[in-house]
């Protein structure tokens, strides 16, 4: 396979086997042990990560909980905010860096990781401005004695949080809970997923230069058994923010019972976009491809079940094929890929299961459904869409996390809201229409935390961004997600 350039700076880091952030300190884990990390467009190894366990998690969360009450403590509000500015300017500075660390653990398209890191930086830099702008307030209370009495709120940082992210997104899932975190006064043990721990490790490196206090952040990498499960259990830590599939936030829902631990999750989707017979057909199969296609599919939001009204529907799926068979597959670091790999071997498999069941289970295959001719090497798997007539196979009911696309077709409106909120999940919908009429309706109708109308995707640091149902608990972003990193307490002063 044709071999690309990185920058020297990311060829110096992969030749330093990454280590555990501990208390302000770079060490190896406990038990001395590794674990490599693959590219997953060559299957290559990239470079090895130290592979921690209970030990370490324990050693991550007491550093937080001294940073917590000693140093952290005493930083004021506009001094966090100066530290999380100055942050941000050093993610700008290393944006190609990052970048190209992305694509390489990840497989995503260049263009896309470049994206990634950009929007790492305009999400800090947003949660900046946070931590001089969290108040408590005075309250008008009618205490039963008569006396007079003064009443007022203080919002406080929850404490040690546990951060653990997915492989997607591995930059901006990162900086989505430590921007909030660090800028209400909490600290992090940072746990990223084990098929992407490269861009993690070189983020916290930046946030040791911008001279957040040791024990502020810590960097746990590992496999999920062996880190993430003694970091969900710890009873010394007090939020779990989690992003990933539904499964494992079942078992981290239950680990935090054990200290009664807040918990906000972002889990899982299947997520219905839906096509109104008046909609721009071009834009909108576009639309409704790029839904599917970005991120290899890779998405909780992927836009994976398209409802298309009767009437278009063959227009539809010629424009969706036309779009499909014009993606160019390969490494991520070559500028004319417009789709890179998936993951992992483990990913891979997945997805060519559901491509294979959903053809025995009646869904008829439009283009795509396996492993591009071209590619002998990486885990690459051809842009996929389906028709499901009786909207029974599991390609319209289970999610994916790959670049396959369900189309079932709808006349009655009323029958297609039922439809498509006839899902366990509720992460995000859409819908394409030129009626606001229709738009608004439809929108009020649909049971998913984020709607979009004649877009797909558009997420902001300052717009709150979570699911219903199994999809989740809370939200992240904006600023409802102020309220997932600090207490409220009540204080009441007797001026008799």
């Amino acid at each position: 396979m044709k071999q690309f350039e990185v920058l020297p700076a990311v060829q110096h880091f992969l030749s330093q086997p990454g280590r555990l952030f501990i208390g302000g300190s770079w060490q190896d884990a406990a038990a001395g042990r590794r674990f490599a990390v693959e590219n997953p467009a060559t299957e290559e190894t990239l470079t090895e990560v130290a592979q921690g366990d209970a030990r370490d998690v324990d050693a991550a969360v007491a550093a937080a909980r001294a940073a917590f009450n000693g140093a952290w403590a005493l930083q004021s509000p506009a001094q966090r905010g100066l530290l999380l500015f100055r942050l941000a300017d050093l993610l700008d500075q290393h944006r190609e860096e990052l970048a190209q660390l992305i694509t390489l653990e990840n497989g995503k398209p260049i263009s896309a990781a470049r994206g990634e890191a950009a929007s790492a930086a305009t999400i800090i830099r947003y949660f900046a401005g946070w931590p001089t702008k969290i108040e408590g307030s005075t309250l008008p209370v009618s205490p039963a004695s008569g006396a007079p009495m003064l009443n007022y709120t203080l919002r406080e940082p929850v404490g040690v949080c546990a951060l653990i992210v997915p492989w997607n997104f591995p930059l901006n899932m990162c900086v989505w809970k430590l921007g909030p975190a660090l800028a209400t006064g909490c600290v992090a043990v940072l746990k990223p997923a084990e098929q992407t721990p490269l861009v993690a490790i070189r983020l916290v490196q930046l946030i040791e230069a911008a001279g957040f206090p040791a024990g502020v952040v810590n960097l746990i990498t590992g496999l999920g058994a062996e880190t993430g499960g003694p970091l969900a259990q710890h009873p010394d830590v007090d939020k779990i923010a989690f992003t990933g599939s539904t499964h494992v936030g079942r078992l981290i829902a239950q680990a935090a019972t054990s200290n009664m631990k807040k918990v906000s999750l972002e889990l899982g989707g299947k997520s219905p976009n839906i096509i109104l017979p008046d909609a721009d057909i071009v834009r909108a199969a576009k639309g409704a491809a790029d839904g599917i296609f970005y991120n290899q599919g890779q998405v909780c939001t992927a836009a994976s079940r398209l409802y298309v009204h009767a009437s278009v529907l063959d227009q539809v799926l010629e424009e969706l094929e036309r779009h499909a068979t014009a993606h160019v597959l390969g490494n991520g670091l070559d500028p004319a890929t417009s789709m890179g790999p998936l993951v992992s071997g483990r990913q891979l498999s997945t997805v060519k299961g559901y491509l294979q069941r959903g053809q025995e289970e009646g869904a008829e295959l439009i283009c795509g459904g396996g492993r591009p001719a071209h590619l002998e090497r990486g885990h690459f798997i051809a842009p996929s869409v389906f028709l499901d007539r009786a909207e029974r196979a599991c390609v319209a009911r289970e999610e994916i996390f790959g670049p396959v696309l369900t189309v079932m077709s709808w006349t009655e409106i009323d029958d297609l809201v039922l439809r498509a909120n006839d899902s366990p999940y509720g992460l995000a919908a859409g819908l394409w229409t030129r009626d606001l009429r229709s738009a608004h309706r439809v929108a009020a109708q649909l049971k998913a935390g984020s709607v979009w109308i004649n877009c797909w995707n558009v997420v902001d640091a300052a717009s709150p961004f979570g699911g219903y149902k199994q999809s989740g608990w809370g939200r992240e972003m904006g600023k409802n997600v102020i309220d997932a990193y600090t207490e409220t307490k009540s204080v009441f002063v007797d001026l008799a």
